[in-house]
């Protein structure tokens, strides 16, 4: 498993890059009736009365540089959630406030603004143009904020190198792959530079190989570029994969929110649990979150040391060449803990 790239805030602005605050989306011909019910105390379900309550008093921060998964099964709110972060759907209620803006209180022109140069969305469908050229299509939203043309195209052909597609400049979506068509859609949301990248359930069309390609190519210009995202997704995998943070959603509600760890370890209920089950331990967890502390009389083992911050997949090869405790040491090399085969093993059995 690639590293992830952890959140990377830059200077003394600490502000988060999305606030949300107590998020309602009800869809029906009364939003505001059936929010005023449930407020009153009134236990309604998701669906009653020709409504349904998609998103329910959701509420969560994304710190800047960070990729912040949302992930559930089918109708748990979550692609209608990410929509609610670019107002395609309007929110009923609460507070949104994104790349240092109250969303909810731009106007159009304002809003349009906004979509234009301070978030970029990826989906599901690529959502190309057909009739244009790669080049043309990843250009295109620089042609709409009005950028002239060799400069929207120079910039376009520097997010085409960037996500590995040089010299399909001149061909149309039809003569793509799947997962080429999802790289003009990366290359195209990331040409106008935004804050913010949301990702709409990008890579779940794709077969399992070009996914892991995909998630690859993610990584990578995580790594390089820093942006704030939130990511969409059904599948646990690439949510652990992905994400420095995960919220996991339920009838609207986000049941969970931590890192890969705390899911993993301290799953909040049933629903959650089902999840992490299966999860690969051994890429998820820390050294740091096995560690014991050192004890003042310990003996450590002769050899290599671990890092705290590795995961314990890296581990193993140390952990089985060597008998006795192992020394693990902190981002400076000082000794902060010891663990042994049986520390690694207890934990890889979900002991």
């Amino acid at each position: 498993m690639a590293d992830r790239q952890t959140a990377n805030p830059s200077g003394p602005d600490t502000k988060p890059a999305i606030l949300c605050r107590h998020l309602w989306k009800i869809f029906g011909p009364h939003p505001t009736q059936i929010l005023q019910a449930i407020t009153a105390g009134d236990d309604l379900p998701s669906a009653h009365a020709g409504h349904v309550v998609a998103v329910r008093d959701v509420s969560f921060e994304v710190t800047r540089g960070e990729t912040f998964v949302v992930m559930g099964l089918s109708g748990s709110g979550k692609s209608t959630l990410i929509r609610c972060l670019l107002r395609l759907a309007e929110p009923t209620s609460g507070e949104l406030f994104v790349a240092g803006r109250d969303l909810l209180a731009l106007s159009e022109t304002e809003l349009r603004d906004v979509r234009r140069r301070k978030i970029s969305m990826v989906f599901q469908s690529f959502g190309l143009l057909p009739h244009r050229r790669v080049l043309e299509n990843v250009a295109f939203g620089l042609e709409v904020r009005g950028e002239p043309l060799r400069e929207r195209e120079a910039r376009a052909r520097a997010m085409i190198e960037l996500v590995g597609l040089g010299g399909w400049e001149r061909h149309y979506p039809r003569q793509l792959s799947g997962g080429m068509q999802q790289r003009v859609g990366l290359a195209r949301a990331l040409a106008g530079d935004p804050e913010i990248m949301l990702y709409d359930e990008p890579f779940s069309a794709l077969d399992p190989l070009i996914r892991r390609e995909m998630q690859d190519e993610l990584l990578r210009l995580q790594a390089t570029l820093h942006k704030t995202s939130v990511f969409i997704t059904h599948d646990f995998a690439e949510a652990l994969r992905l994400g420095d943070r995960i919220a996991i959603m339920r009838d609207g509600r986000v049941v969970q929110t931590g890192s890969p760890e705390d899911l993993t370890l301290a799953p909040a209920d049933d629903y959650v649990a089902a999840f992490v089950r299966d999860a690969p331990r051994a890429k998820v967890l820390s050294v740091r979150r096995i560690m014991r502390p050192l004890p003042a009389d310990a003996h450590l083992a002769e050899g290599p040391r671990l890092r705290a911050r590795d995961r314990v997949e890296t581990a193993l090869p140390i952990v089985a060449a060597t008998d006795g405790l192992i020394g693990v040491c902190d981002e400076d090399g000082a000794l902060c803990g010891c663990l042994d085969r049986g520390d690694v093993m207890r934990t890889l059995a979900g002991a």
